[in-house]
């Protein structure tokens, strides 16, 4: 970790700048489609309040294999080495689709929509965007090892670092485990404590 500080600093401020980016396209949606996401929003708001409850269990696998087929997405294109501005474009992407998530709740709930989106994305993301982040430069510095010392030298051995991406994306795969049980089993409980706060059949607007 310690080699590849400035790494994680560059994959971190990318996804970060991705975010930004994603809550600010919510401006740019039409009225139409925003008026969408604003129905889409509120009857979920709406389910949750109303306590329905889903299977955890599918919940949870549907939530790791999500998890899991990113992860081997990054690794695959770790790999291969010209995959590695996909996975830059991936952490932007993701930093994009949660601050789009974000941004959405802002312009419908204001100030209630942070404190909804504290509850309903910050537990999970808070585990998912390190372990993201650190795949990601392991993926990267995978590929950059073997421009520089495979095709540009022909020094190094290539089993090692394989092994050390390998490690590090197993790993990475446990913790994203532990990302998918919080979804399934606590971030419902808490998201169906916090909808009545900010839904509208309760009188609060």
């Amino acid at each position: 970790m310690k080699n590849n500080f400035n790494l994680y600093i560059f994959v971190s401020v990318l996804f970060v700048v991705g975010g930004i980016f994603g809550a600010l396209l919510v401006n740019a949606l039409t009225l139409e489609q925003q008026q969408e996401l604003t129905a889409e929003v509120s009857h979920y708001v709406q389910l949750m309040n109303g306590g329905v409850a889903s299977n955890e269990v599918d919940v949870f696998w549907d939530r790791f294999f999500f998890h899991f087929k990113w992860l081997m997405l990054i690794w695959l294109l770790g790999v291969t080495v010209v995959g590695i501005p996909f996975i830059l474009i991936l952490n932007f992407l993701k930093g994009t689709l949660i601050g789009f998530s974000i941004g959405v709740l802002l312009q419908q709930y204001a100030w209630k929509g942070v404190l909804f989106s504290l509850v309903a994305l910050a537990p999970q993301n808070i585990i998912i965007i390190p372990a993201l982040v650190i795949t990601s430069s392991a993926a990267i510095t995978f590929g950059l090892f073997i421009v520089r010392n495979r095709l540009l030298q022909q020094k190094g051995e290539l089993l090692p670092q394989l092994g050390a991406l390998t490690s590090t994306t197993i790993i990475m795969m446990f913790i994203f485990a532990g990302a998918a049980l919080l979804e399934a089993y606590i971030s419902p409980t808490i998201i169906s404590w916090a909808a009545p706060f900010i839904s509208p059949l309760n009188g609060i607007f």
